[in-house]
Formats: C-alpha cells, sequence, structure tokens
C-alpha cells in the first residue's frame, strides 16, 4: 500500500529517494482516512461493504484532492483483490484490454480485481461501453472516479451496473488533522501554531492534497523549522493577505458577499466577489453559492435569477476564466437589484420540519393512483376531480394534504415582484375554496 494517497506507513522504498509530504501521509486505511464521514461512519452501506469484503462496482464523484483513490485503494486492500489503475485521460481501448487481460489471470487463480479508472469521464461512449461485459461477469470490480455529474457524463448502460458515491470537501477541521498529521510526519524539521495550521486549512477549500502541499512548501521556506504567518504570506502570496489580514477569513467573505446581496447593494456584493477571486477563491464555488442565493432570497419575487445565475455558472464552468468571472458578476449585480423573497426558502425549511416532527401520513385515497382493477376496488383515486374540467380549471374545495394537515399553509407570498400576483392569485383560490359548496374533508 505504498502508493496509497496521505500513507502514514513507511516502506522500503521510501529511503531510495525523495517523496512528497502527501505520498508520505496516504492513509493505508479507513481509521486514518479523513473526511466523508456521511459515507465511512459505521454501519453506512460503503463503509459495511468494505467490513465485510464484499465490494461492488461503483463511482466516486467529489472534488480533487477529497481522497477518491485512496478511498479505492483502502478498499482493495481490506478485500485482498488486485489493484489496477488507469487514467482516462492517458489510456485507451488498448490499455483497457490489457487490464482486463491481468484481471483475467487473477481471476483464474481465485482473487478479484479492482479496476480503477480516474477522471472517468474523460471516456467517450465507446470506452465506457468496452467496460460493460467485464462488470457484468465479474472478471472486474468498477471503480471510477470524477469530479463531475456522473448522470451527465457518464453512460446510463455504466450508471446501471454501478453505485454513485458523493465525497464532500473536507471541512476545515478534518484539514487541520490531516495537517497535524503532516507536522507529525516532518517532526522537529517544522512548528506550526493552531492558527498558522487553520489558515492553510482555509486556504486549501477542501482538498486535503492542496494542504499538504501548502504546507510542505511553507516548511521548506520556514526559518528555522518556524511557520509563521509571514511565511505563509510568501507560499500564498496575496492569497493570505486577502484572506486574513483584519480576521477576514474565507467564510466571512462568502457571508458578506451573501448578505449584501439579499441586502440590494450592487456595489457590496461585486467588492466581495472581487476580493475572493483576488484571494485565489475558485470562481465555480461562488458560483455555485450564488445559485443557492437566487432560491433563498430572490425566490418567486423574481424567478428569472435562478435561469440567470444558472446561465453564469455555465458560463464559468465552459469558458474559465476571465470570461465566466464576468459573467457571474453579471448574475450577482442582477440577484442584487431583484425584488426579494424568503418565502420559498421558509416555506421549504416549514415543510421540512413538519414532516420531521410528525406522523408519516398515508396518501388520500382520491390523490392514489388505480392502474389496476384491484386498486379500483379498494376506493384509489375515487372521487378524484380532474382540475381542468373545473370552473376556471380549478378544483375549488379540493385538498391535496393528508387530512391531519388540511389547514397547514407552507408557502406566504411577499408582497414584492412577481409574487405580488402569486399572493393575490393564492388569496383568491382561498376565497373559492370557502365559498365552494363541495369541500373534502369537512
Amino acid at each position: 500500500m505504498t502508493n496509497d494517497l496521505f500513507s502514514a506507513t513507511k516502506g522500503a522504498g521510501q529511503n531510495s529517494g525523495y517523496q512528497p509530504l502527501a505520498a508520505r501521509l496516504r492513509p493505508a486505511d479507513l481509521q486514518s482516512y479523513a473526511g466523508q464521514s456521511h459515507l465511512l461512519a459505521p454501519g453506512k452501506p460503503l463503509r459495511e461493504s468494505i467490513d465485510r469484503r464484499q465490494l461492488h462496482s461503483m463511482i466516486f464523484w467529489g472534488p480533487p484532492g477529497v481522497g477518491k483513490t485512496t478511498l479505492a485503494r483502502i478498499a482493495a486492500e481490506a478485500a485482498d483483490a488486485h489493484f489496477l489503475q488507469i487514467s482516462a485521460v492517458l489510456s485507451g481501448v488498448k490499455e483497457i484490454r490489457e487490464a482486463i487481460a491481468q484481471a483475467r489471470q487473477h481471476k483464474s487463480s481465485g482473487r478479484d480485481t479492482v479496476l480503477f479508472v480516474d477522471e472517468v469521464h474523460r471516456f467517450n461512449k465507446s470506452q465506457q461501453d468496452a467496460f460493460l461485459p467485464y462488470v457484468e461477469d465479474g472478471t472486474v470490480i468498477f471503480v471510477g472516479a470524477t469530479t463531475e455529474n456522473p448522470s451527465f457524463e457518464l453512460n446510463n448502460a455504466l450508471l446501471s451496473r454501478t453505485r454513485v458515491y458523493k465525497l464532500r470537501s473536507l471541512e476545515i477541521s478534518e484539514l487541520v488533522g490531516v495537517l497535524k498529521r503532516g507536522m507529525d510526519e516532518l517532526g522537529d524539521a517544522a512548528q506550526a501554531s493552531q492558527h498558522c495550521l487553520e489558515l492553510i486549512a482555509t486556504q486549501a477549500d477542501g482538498d486535503a492534497r492542496r494542504s499538504i502541499n501548502l504546507l510542505e512548501l511553507a516548511a521548506d521556506l520556514a526559518d528555522d523549522g518556524e511557520i509563521t504567518e509571514q511565511t505563509l504570506e510568501e507560499v500564498l502570496q496575496a492569497s493570505l493577505r486577502r484572506f486574513d489580514k483584519g480576521g477576514d477569513l474565507f467564510y466571512d467573505q462568502i457571508s458578506a458577499l451573501h448578505k449584501a446581496v439579499r441586502g440590494s447593494s450592487a456595489d457590496g456584493a461585486l467588492y466581495w466577489f472581487c476580493r475572493m477571486l483576488d484571494g485565489g477563491c475558485d470562481p465555480l464555488y461562488i458560483a455555485r453559492r450564488v445559485v443557492r442565493m437566487a432560491s433563498e432570497d430572490v425566490g418567486n419575487a423574481d424567478p428569472r435569477a435562478l435561469s440567470i445565475s444558472l446561465d453564469a455558472w455555465q458560463v464559468q464552468e465552459r469558458l474559465g476564466s476571465p470570461e465566466g468571472e464576468l459573467a457571474v458578476a453579471q448574475a450577482i449585480i442582477y440577484l442584487a437589484c431583484a425584488a426579494k423573497s424568503n418565502a420559498v426558502y421558509n416555506a421549504y425549511n416549514q415543510a421540512v420540519a413538519v414532516i420531521g416532527a410528525g406522523d408519516s401520513h398515508e396518501v388520500p385515497l382520491h390523490l392514489k393512483n388505480a392502474p389496476t382493477s384491484l386498486m379500483k376496488d379498494m376506493d384509489y383515486g375515487a372521487e378524484y376531480r380532474y382540475a381542468h374540467d373545473e370552473e376556471g380549471g380549478y378544483a375549488a374545495g379540493e385538498s391535496y394534504l393528508p387530512e391531519a394537515l388540511k389547514d397547514q399553509q407552507f408557502y406566504h407570498p411577499v408582497d414584492r415582484g412577481l409574487e405580488k400576483k402569486i399572493q393575490d392569485k393564492l388569496r383568491y383560490l382561498r376565497e373559492r375554496d370557502k365559498s365552494s359548496t363541495i369541500r373534502r374533508y369537512d
């Protein structure tokens, strides 16, 4: 397991030449693996699969540096399976065939093979299809890694034969834990305060590999092995100055951006956006947050905000810098100037809370579909009112909630933007409900 990402074990070959700190810190087991507790906590399906040595074909989807390759190696080691790795960037059908030939050799001796394909989304349709027969007959246990949404980038045929696991960026605390392991590995060669480790973790933006590389570089530049804020300024250059001085750490700045948009300050929002870019923040991260702002703070007061935000995200993905940043800036300014409503945000949270705290109500009979005669005999769909056949296309007095929640109202539109018209329409429909002679539950 000497090739595992972040292994802390020292092999014989380690003394033969230089090894980056990230290579020396690669975990060899789940106990030393950082992050992904939503997948690897005791009782979770993936953890159970690894512990029971019963692997299945899977896709690891997540950002760079979160341990996709490492996790695949750990799983293979736990199952005593042969581990083969190919890169979709460097490999073609020839390399796939060679890997399959090796897997067959191991299969004949009774040993499974984990075939790990890095950046699997880079394979075209024919290359992806080349795996299918060997996944189906058990020649290989296929594990793919991708930073892109598999549902968009991978064939349905391949997806149907695998299980997708979403890996998350590491939290600051998890990155600090990784960095502390790095400090232990460096020993007396380097010292750093908790604050400096947190600065490195913040700058790494959820990427464990990047955090370790920054630590190693800082240790090389440190005078007498003492890593200080001045040392980090050299390593991070303008990034540290932008993110740290004045106490305005990364998440403070994204908070400032979000609040400026919410407060309809186009100038403030643009300032914090540019500050974050100048500090080295990934524009795609900001683009994702802008989409969140569109739903949380603008909502149905101006539904165009969501489309504009998604368009900006797509421009950033397709064109990169600097064209993409301009599109994101356009979206940010639009959101800041748009009418505001958090009614959808509040309605969603309230519905989640009610469901989480209450009973699991049955779907009312009139809302159930009845595709079979047995279901019809059981009154599935009985007395359902087809809204299109009713006056104005609205079945006045009908209810689409469980009877126990018949009077529940989650969505309360504000009197701004388009939502004012929505508010007026909902008020009109409720008046029709009150005056209707047909009432579902009364």
